[in-house]
């Protein structure tokens, strides 16, 4: 008995010893945005809340701890908890600065964003959290020397601290389980903070679901695509991808501040009630282009081909231009270029439009009418499609989506930072970037009117989601979608169709005026891109086409 005492004494030479105060570290410190955000709850806001508060505290350091138990070997014990900690650390500083969660498409998100994207999310606070979360604790646990213990004797004592993790954490759910099932049922994000086990979950699950998926190239759509005849001159459409813009700011829609002073010069129609397939670039985007609309889309099991495969098989031109970190796999096969990098014959890009190497979303209209030579003259003729992908509103550097002699709204949040702003600052710099917008976007409808006496002209816009700004604590987006609020999914839609190419199309104007309410998604993009461009095929619905319903009959 006396030898059995000695072998469960704790040390803080031992690995398991130190791998439960790691456990305590993050459970109960490193996720203080989890219980901040239970603590929130009306719901748990009386005594019995506060004894499910200190439950969930203890069943999550319980499972943190029963990892970390089989995990408190000699060797590998320090490597763990560093990964640990500084994973952790980082994600505490996000989930509580932004209120985000991180599921599987945030995960994708972070995997896909480039070195400038990445650049505007690195603040004091963020240094700060790594520094007091997970440098500190990590510099005096690297400093504890280890016990060296016979292979079975350690094997025994991790065993059974895995064991005590999973017997406090059951113990404490059946104690709290009305709660604690009322309380996930409700709050299913919830499950998405506990950290880090969040992110090494959704990691794991991205992985799997990367290494399960099919090999090769995309499955063929619109196989049978072809060109319905057309009189007169060929449809050209520029289709603007807007990036992080929601609806409730654009004055278009009623907001109360004149964000869309050009457009509203322009004959434009905008559809006030509009969402958007996801909550993020990556889940937006390739969804938008598909056929499938977003129900359908969430089952694919299989990579697509998508709009502009389609177009381009009929044997129409078609260009992507892009000022992003990518098409996400949308534009792969058709001819597409970056902003930044100047047509060919086209002069040099204005330095005022790429300062600091990341240009404004102005550079995109500058050498059109170069970049419409290059296109194969013969698919030219029969229609184009140029694709602008903009940079728009994205977050959180607001600030730096419009150039210095354009922000109308004054004073502005100039750090990445933004729960360190007023609100009203933050929502400044981000109708400034609105309004940006709604300049590039009447620039795009002034050269296209240039095209008029070569093309029907028309302009169509969707942003690929919209954004939180300080509603409820959440900043920024990509929010499940299942619990996503408005306005990150609630997204501005704007067309305009000159009376010509009305004409050419037979659409009553009127018609597409008294339907601005009707409800749409980003699932009508791919088939009213097909009807206006009149591409016939089998997988084109004309319910989805925003212009079939007024068309003549």
């Amino acid at each position: 008995m006396p030898r059995l005492l000695a072998l469960l004494k704790p040390s803080l030479h031992s690995p398991l010893t130190l791998a439960w105060l790691g456990a305590l570290w993050l459970g109960l410190l490193c996720n203080w945005p989890l219980w901040q955000r239970l603590h929130q709850m009306p719901e748990l806001g009386n005594t019995r809340g506060l004894l499910f508060l200190l439950a969930f505290m203890g069943m999550v350091t319980g499972l943190l701890g029963a990892l970390l138990s089989l995990l408190a070997w000699r060797t590998s014990i320090k490597p763990v908890l560093a990964l640990f900690l500084i994973s952790a650390a980082a994600l505490a500083h996000f989930m509580g600065s932004y209120g985000i969660v991180v599921d599987p498409t945030m995960v994708v998100n972070i995997v896909q964003t480039d070195v400038r994207e990445a650049s505007d999310l690195l603040s004091l606070r963020l240094f700060v959290s790594l520094l007091v979360l997970g440098l500190l604790p990590l510099l005096w646990l690297w400093r504890r020397p280890l016990e060296r213990r016979p292979f079975w004797p350690r094997a025994g004592l991790n065993l059974l601290g895995f064991v005590a993790g999973i017997g406090l954490a059951l113990a404490l759910a059946a104690l709290s389980f009305a709660d604690l099932a009322s309380t996930m049922r409700n709050n299913k994000s919830l499950r998405y903070m506990i950290n880090p086990l969040n992110a090494y979950y959704s990691l794991a699950s991205v992985g799997l679901r990367a290494q399960a998926g099919p090999k090769g190239p995309p499955v063929v759509v619109g196989a049978d695509a072809s060109l319905a005849p057309r009189a007169g001159k060929p449809p050209l459409l520029l289709l603007v991808v807007g990036e992080t813009a929601r609806a409730a700011n654009f004055s278009l829609n009623g907001y109360a501040r004149p964000t869309n002073p050009e457009l509203a010069q322009r004959e434009v129609l905008s559809y006030r009630n509009a969402s958007s397939c996801g909550t993020s670039t990556a889940a937006s985007l390739p969804c938008m282009f598909s056929h499938l609309g977003r129900e359908a889309y969430g089952d694919l099991k299989a990579p697509q081909e998508t709009l502009l495969d389609v177009l381009q098989r009929a044997g129409l031109a078609v260009l992507w231009l892009d000022n992003q970190s990518g098409c996400k796999g949308v534009c792969e096969r058709v001819p597409n270029a970056h902003a930044s990098e100047a047509a060919p014959g086209a002069a040099a890009l204005p330095a005022a439009l790429c300062p600091d190497g990341e240009c404004l979303d102005g550079a995109l209209l500058h050498g059109l009418d170069q970049r419409l030579a290059t296109l194969d003259p013969a698919r030219a003729a029969r229609g184009v499609v140029l694709v602008l992908h903009q940079m728009g509103s994205h977050g959180p550097a607001y600030y730096k989506r419009s150039p210095a002699d354009a922000k109308p709204f004054q004073p502005e949040c100039t750090s990445n930072a933004l729960q360190q702003c007023p609100r009203e600052q933050v929502v400044n710099a981000y109708d400034n970037s609105i309004a940006y917008a709604d300049h590039v976007l009447a620039g795009a409808i002034d050269w296209l009117k240039t095209q008029a006496p070569h093309y029907d002209p028309a302009l169509l816009y969707f942003s690929d989601h919209g954004e939180s700004l300080g509603e409820n604590n959440l900043y920024l987006h990509g929010m499940p979608y299942a619990v996503a609020p408005s306005e990150q999914t609630h997204v501005p839609a704007i067309l305009w169709l000159p009376e010509g190419t009305a004409a050419a199309q037979q659409v009553q104007r009127s018609c597409l005026a008294a339907q601005l309410d009707k409800p749409i998604s980003h699932d009508f993009l791919f088939h009213t891109v097909l009807g206006y461009q009149g591409v016939k095929t089998g997988i084109y619905r004309p319910d989805w086409d925003l212009l079939q319903a007024c068309r003549s009959r």
